[in-house]
């Protein structure tokens, strides 16, 4: 093995600097050739590329040679190799992938630019931009977000344009009446000296398909159409069962993952009391933390598929995109 794993350094160190000259070509090194996605036992030269292609759209001149003195070869797409960033600092122009919220949350992520009536708005969720539905029509949203040091007015790069409400059940009820009718009946039953007390629950009026906000910018030259760790959007997608996703957030920057369920109905905790009901959603594993919410979900082509909401240690939960595009009446 040593003797082998020398034999190809010496080779590759004649070779990788020619090889690097090619298109689509970012690193090489040595490791073990895959075949029809399996990990074989064979060493090979792997030539990291920014995109596969067939080799019918190719040069002679860019094809990687299927060996190199006479030891074989592997081509694995790896993207573009950037320098890590930080996702929590001021961005102007701010990029997808970056921290952002209302002014009374803590921070969230900046999903990335759409569309509506020829104008561009920041897209996120609407427990980031519009603080679970406590927030009013031209709030002032901030980037970073107030837990990363984004303060007003310095930090202000929007105002709240637009969000979807959502429907929550679980929790105490903000009806008065429910409240004093419960609170009359415990005060009925403590006199009658009973320990049982009513407490007015909020019944859920519909299930929600997307937890989504819009938010205009302050200048449009504050905001970048493309995502931090992955570049421009090619389009938008189809969220499948099996299907290879990544999302740049604010808490985890850069993850993958795959869609492990689809038709998901899932009741989702925000805060302590309140639960909101969820239906025809995306789940895949744990590709997120708390402070990625908000994140533009792609798939390996960087076609916008969902807007991730939602997760535990485990899992992670995603709005469609087609839901969110008609809620909010917006597109790419």
């Amino acid at each position: 093995m040593a003797a082998e794993i020398t034999d190809l350094k010496n080779i590759l160190r004649e070779n990788r600097y020619q090889l690097l000259t090619r298109a689509n070509v970012v690193a090489t090194g040595i490791g073990y050739k895959f075949s029809a996605g399996q990990k074989t036992p064979a060493l090979s030269i792997i030539c990291s590329v920014t995109q596969k292609l067939p080799s019918s759209k190719l040069s002679a001149r860019e094809m990687i040679p299927s060996s190199i003195g006479g030891l074989p070869t592997d081509v694995v797409q790896t993207g573009v190799i950037r320098a890590f960033q930080s996702h929590t600092a001021r961005y102007r122009p701010a990029p997808g992938g970056v921290s952002i919220g209302h002014k009374d949350i803590t921070a969230g992520t900046l999903g990335c630019l759409v569309k509506k009536g020829g104008d561009f708005f920041i897209l996120s969720n609407n427990h980031v931009l519009a603080n679970s539905n406590a927030a009013q029509i031209g709030d002032a949203i901030l980037q970073p977000g107030p837990y990363d040091g984004g303060r007003f007015p310095e930090d202000h790069i929007a105002n709240l344009e637009a969000f979807i409400p959502i429907s929550f059940t679980g929790g105490p009820s903000e009806c008065t009446t429910a409240a004093g009718i419960a609170n009359l009946l415990n005060s009925l039953a403590k006199a009658m000296g009973s320990d049982a007390r009513l407490l007015a629950i909020t019944t859920q009026a519909e299930d929600n398909l997307v937890d989504a906000a819009i938010a205009r910018p302050l200048n449009p030259a504050d905001v970048n159409d493309e995502i931090l760790e992955i570049g421009p959007l090619s389009g938008v997608g189809t969220g499948e069962l099996g299907m290879a996703i990544k999302k740049s957030g604010r808490t985890t920057a850069l993850t993958t993952g795959e869609i492990q369920q689809v038709d998901v109905t899932a009741n989702v905790q925000y805060g302590d009391n309140k639960i909101a009901r969820f239906t025809d959603q995306l789940l895949a594993g744990a590709m997120s933390q708390g402070g990625d919410s908000g994140s533009a979900v792609l798939d390996s082509q960087n076609r916008l598929i969902g807007l991730l909401f939602a997760g535990s240690d485990t899992t992670t939960i995603i709005n469609r995109i087609e839901h969110v595009f008609s809620a909010l009446g917006v597109s790419r």
